[in-house]
């Protein structure tokens, strides 16, 4: 099921920061028309901590619809309240997503025991796939290797998007998987790393904006032409690099309202990119010209 190309989708705003529904609709078709292998909706990409419980459902079953089983819809049911997160999740499995991804519980900091747990209650209470979530960075804790492992047995914990970026953490966590339990590239610019340790696929910012070369990427290394892959993965790394020159979603979303994309304005606390790093994003654009 998580194979290939997963685009971590922006949730589209008008000016006066409420949905724009019609573009969230619009975007879901142009992802299925251009080989994107399955949508993760209310990720950190979607601004979730910024989306009420009502518009969280709401965004769920605009996707849901839209898509209508072409491709495989993944909601983002994590918070760092255990409760908040199984009652999230029950709710997007009624509204048919076919998948969750659960993030680690940021600012509490549990124990690797109190880690364990958050995620088994969501896991042995909703019968829906899981991916973990691990990514430091933004939540200030991990998921020890150890804990990884003891998740991975539960039967409905079926992978990981490892975003932490460090490449020896990441083979740690490969040595894990098998068909039942898969790894995931969290980090745009670590792709082909990630697939080279047995990753089987990407949840990526970058494919809100080239969702053919991301998936053509993964497609070419699972295909066994590594070096069609790394191409692709050199060749647009300044404009990867650009997409978080300030903190996600900022960049992608200036660089869809630059590509005419209407994806509008990020919720605060998140505002406009500072000019210099504008014109770095755009100068970095040009690599789709004629792509």
């Amino acid at each position: 099921m998580f194979e290939g190309s997963y685009v971590a989708l922006v949730t589209p705003f008008y000016p006066d920061g409420s949905i724009n529904f019609e573009k969230l609709k619009e975007l879901c078709q142009w992802h299925v028309d251009n080989g994107t292998d399955g949508l993760v909706v209310l990720g950190t990409t979607g601004e979730s901590s910024t989306t009420d419980a009502a518009e969280d459902a709401a965004i769920v079953r605009c996707c849901v619809d839209a898509i209508g089983g072409r491709i495989p819809v993944i909601a983002g049911g994590g918070s760092n309240c255990t409760e908040t997160s199984l009652a999230k999740s029950r709710k997007f499995r009624d509204l048919g997503a076919d998948g969750l991804l659960l993030i680690t519980p940021y600012y509490n900091k549990a124990n690797q025991k109190g880690m364990y747990r958050h995620f088994a209650t969501v896991a042995e209470a909703v019968d829906l796939p899981i991916i973990l979530y691990n990514v430091p960075g933004r939540t200030g804790c991990a998921l020890s290797v150890e804990c990884v492992e003891a998740l991975s047995k539960l039967p409905n914990v079926r992978g990981i998007k490892e975003a932490s970026g460090n490449i020896s953490y990441t083979a740690k966590v490969a040595r894990l998987t098998n068909d039942e339990f898969v790894l995931l590239s969290g980090n745009d610019d670590m792709i082909v790393p990630v697939l080279s340790l047995g990753g089987v696929g990407v949840i990526s910012v970058w494919a809100n904006i080239c969702p053919r070369q991301v998936h053509d990427l993964v497609a070419a290394y699972r295909a066994g032409d590594g070096k069609k892959a790394l191409e692709l993965q050199l060749k647009y790394l300044e404009l990867i690099n650009a997409l978080f020159i300030e903190v996600n979603p900022i960049p992608v979303k200036e660089a869809m309202n630059m590509l005419g994309m209407e994806a509008g304005p990020c919720r605060l606390p998140l505002c406009e990119m500072e000019d210099k790093n504008r014109e770095a994003l755009q100068k970095a654009l040009r690599v789709l010209e004629g792509a």
